[in-house]
């Protein structure tokens, strides 16, 4: 059972990193270089997750889901099953609440590279997308390592929203953080620490991990 859980969350933290991570890069990417009026607005819906409740935006994202509604109808068309209470709907849900720990390492890391970079490169006849692969994304790794890493620990320790939209299922939504929860509630004392010092370890070696990046970063 415990083991159910654990695999769960690093499949769902796996996935959710690599659909972050796409989405993440061409956003991040548009925030650091536009001067559209739109930005503050992109940047405000991007951070929201993190200062809103988790069981706030698990709520909306349950009705959102749901197969009454057109997101959740739809996928209930397409795949003959909901979006609520399922796999896939874990993952929307961290996708959505992760997402400021991808976007927000990586514009960073765009908006400090050298200015007049990118037109170089198209000097010297490059197009823009192979500017952006070849030029901006190599100086910009350790971005694109501390956007992967945070984003993949973020969604390893959630509970309110994947709880809310996926419930408490053993082997199909019941990830750690839930397995710990009902440790707890069964007095099961022994599961809930090794679980609790997994994540503690974990969660601290990501950090060691990201405050190491960032330090190297004036080194090189």
């Amino acid at each position: 059972m415990i083991w159910d859980a654990v695999w769960l969350s690093l499949r769902l933290s796996a996935v959710t990193t690599l659909i972050l991570l796409a989405v993440s890069l061409p956003l991040a990417w548009w925030l650091a270089n536009t001067r559209n009026r739109l930005k503050p607005l992109i940047e405000a819906l991007t951070a929201l997750p993190l200062v809103l409740p988790p069981t706030v935006l698990g709520f909306y994202l349950l009705l959102l889901m749901s197969p009454d509604a057109p997101l959740g109808g739809f996928w209930l068309r397409l795949t003959g099953d909901t979006l609520t209470f399922n796999f896939a709907g874990l993952v929307v849900a961290s996708c959505l609440y992760s997402l400021p720990f991808a976007v927000q390492p990586l514009q960073t890391a765009f908006a400090g590279l050298p200015s007049g970079m990118m037109q170089a490169a198209a000097t010297l006849g490059a197009a823009p997308f192979d500017a952006f692969r070849s030029v901006a994304l190599p100086l910009a790794r350790r971005g694109v390592l501390t956007a992967g890493v945070l984003s993949f620990a973020h969604t390893l320790g959630e509970f309110g929203v994947v709880l809310m939209v996926g419930g408490n299922i053993p082997g199909s939504t019941r990830v750690i953080s839930v397995e710990i929860y009902s440790a707890v509630e069964t007095l099961d004392y022994r599961t809930a620490h090794i679980l609790s010092a997994g994540l503690l370890v974990s969660s601290f070696a990501v950090l060691v991990l990201v405050y190491g990046v960032g330090r190297s970063r004036w080194r090189v």
